[in-house]
This record gives structure tokens, sequence and C-alpha cells, in this order.
């Protein structure tokens, strides 16, 4: 009985987010989602959103911070938070409740904070300017080269 009552709550939320949700929304609802499954649930919905140059960088040992890390623009600031408001709420239907969202007022640069992935929207010129995707996609760890001077 209670399985069939989650599963009415789900589908009713569903038919709100409009055809594309079902598609996108196939995980479970517990919030147990792996960091794969997670950013894969981000990065279906910013397509179905229609946002541009999607970009995932897998941060391994770069950071403590996250897995994962998805950039990505919106045409406009409009754009920008509507993308914001939609990924929300599709990942507060799979579960992941705790989610902290900076800088949507203006929508210039969004930081969304899903805990294992970490998602940047923004404006084009915006991305242009700052290019994090440089900072943290062509990181490698020093190597560290023995030379010894010879006085």
């Amino acid at each position: 009985m209670l399985n069939t009552c989650v599963r009415l709550f789900l589908w009713a939320d569903k038919a709100t987010l409009g055809k594309e949700a079902s598609a996108i929304l196939k995980y479970t609802t517990d919030g147990t989602l792996t960091p794969e499954e997670l950013k894969s649930l981000i990065e279906q919905s910013l397509d179905a959103d229609k946002a541009e140059e999607i970009v995932s960088i897998e941060l391994d040992d770069q950071t403590g911070l996250a897995d994962y890390m998805v950039i990505a623009s919106g045409t406009s600031s409009r754009h920008v938070s509507a993308l914001t408001d939609k990924l929300v709420q599709r990942l507060n239907l799979n579960g992941i409740k705790s989610v902290n969202v900076e800088g949507q007022q203006r929508a210039d640069w969004v930081a969304i904070d899903a805990g294992d992935v970490i998602i940047h929207l923004f404006r084009p010129e915006v991305r242009a300017f700052y290019n994090i995707e440089k900072m943290w996609g062509t990181f490698h760890p020093y190597e560290v080269v023995t030379d010894q001077l010879q006085a």
C-alpha cells in the first residue's frame, strides 16, 4: 500500500515538470544516488532544458569538495535562473534535499552544491571571462625533478 502511495506521489510530481521529466527522473527516491548517477541526472536535466556547452570534470584527487564538477551555460540571466530552478526541483524529486544555491538573484554565475557534484551555471560572457574549466580541467600534479646543483 505504501509503495503505491509513493508511486502516485512521484507520478504527480513528474507530471508537474512536463514531458521531458519522465525521461530524466529514472533513479530511486531514497536519496542514495551514486556520484556517477547524480552527475548523469544533472547532465540530463541541463541538456533537456537546452543548456549549452555542458562540461563534466572528474575531480578525483584534486579536492575533497566533490567527486565531479559540471559546468554549463545559459543563453541569458533568465535562462540561467530557469536552469537552476528546474535542476533543484529535479534533485529534490530524486531525494537530494540539501542543495545549496548561490548567485541566483543576479544569475550571471550560479553555483549549486549538490553534495558529490558541484554545478556552475554561467551566462556565456561570464563563463568566458572566468574560464574555470581550464583551471580545474587541466590540473596535473607537479612532477618533482631532482637536479643537484654543483657548486
